[in-house]
């Protein structure tokens, strides 16, 4: 197959119709196409129109997740379920254009990219959105080194092996890119897109997404860098703390019997070296279960799916 397209959703009735009427124009008779539909736990009539476009449209496939369990998760299973060559994600909001299709698969295709994302540079958005996904965008680009001027444009393609490579979990889906570069997927360019305004409906997205996307830049920072070694950071930091407490430790006993000081416990460099000794150990330990917990973590990726619309796939467990 050449290509697939994953669309997570959370009540969006109103605009799944428009949409995939409009993919199914762009790629008629262009690509042998499945467009995924992930119902990521709506409260609408969500998956009812899913399953009237899966008999009115035969590139539909459907999954509806039992709970909302949030976009990466949803764009996870999708990500498991592909067939095509070329993946492609998109937002159901109708703010994302399906005419990009063709140019994002020929990037693709031609092999000059592993993954290609999205740049909404004239968005149709309040600058109560605007400045702050500015200022993220450019946290992003200095933490990671990625050069990208939008990280969470939901319109980004991918060759297959990339996706089918990588866990997308918590609520890392804004930083596919970099934990693609992380699995070694280095060829990562960028695109303009268009951006429409919202059709249909309300944002399912508030400003606390934007501390959110902080607190996960942390994270994945960290996680890129020592989730497959935790005890490189806190171990390494443990010891420096330790070596700082024990040399303390050992000035005041030096002090204590070769030069006759005493009431050592009375001075605060006593409790400075004691407190670093004691927190060393705590982060030294720290790294080792860290260790252990990032070998033995078997369920990080398991979402419970009621239902999906075919019969051939099994029951999903993820």
């Amino acid at each position: 197959m050449d290509l697939s397209v994953i669309i997570p959703l959370l009540n969006e009735e109103e605009s799944l119709p428009e949409l995939v009427a409009w993919i199914d124009r762009v790629t008629r008779n262009r690509y042998s196409t499945e467009v995924i539909l992930i119902d990521d736990g709506s409260t609408d009539s969500s998956w009812q129109v899913i399953e009237n476009l899966k008999n009115e449209f035969s590139i539909v496939k459907g999954i509806c997740l039992q709970r909302n369990y949030g976009k990466s998760a949803a764009l996870n299973v999708g990500f498991k379920q592909t067939l095509g060559r070329v993946v492609i994600t998109m937002d159901a909001d109708l703010q994302d254009s399906p005419d990009e299709i063709p140019e994002l698969y020929e990037m693709i295709d031609s092999g000059q990219y592993d993954l290609v994302s999205g740049w909404k540079k004239n968005r149709k958005d309040p600058i109560s959105k605007t400045l702050p996904t500015k200022l993220y965008n450019w946290a992003t680009r200095v933490s990671t080194g990625i050069k990208l001027h939008d990280f969470n444009c939901g319109l980004k393609a991918y060759r297959s092996e990339v996706i089918k490579s990588i866990d997308v979990y918590g609520e890392m889906h804004r930083y596919i890119p970099v934990i693609a570069k992380w699995a070694g997927y280095k060829k990562i360019g960028e695109k303009k897109v268009a951006h429409q305004k919202r059709k249909y409906g309300t944002t399912k997205f508030g400003l606390e997404r934007f501390v959110n996307g902080f607190l996960d830049l942390i994270s994945i920072t960290f996680v890129s860098r020592f989730g497959r070694k935790p005890m490189h950071l806190f171990g390494f930091l443990g010891t420096i703390l330790f070596t700082f407490g024990f040399a303390i430790a050992f000035y005041l006993a030096f002090a204590k019997f070769f030069w006759m000081e005493y009431n050592m416990t009375e001075r605060p460099l006593f409790y400075f070296g004691l407190l670093a000794m004691i927190l060393g150990t705590q982060l030294f330990v720290a790294g080792f279960l860290g260790e252990l917990i990032s070998r033995n973590w078997p369920d990080r990726n398991k979402y419970l799916i009621s239902k999906t619309t075919e019969e051939n796939w099994q029951k999903l467990l993820y």
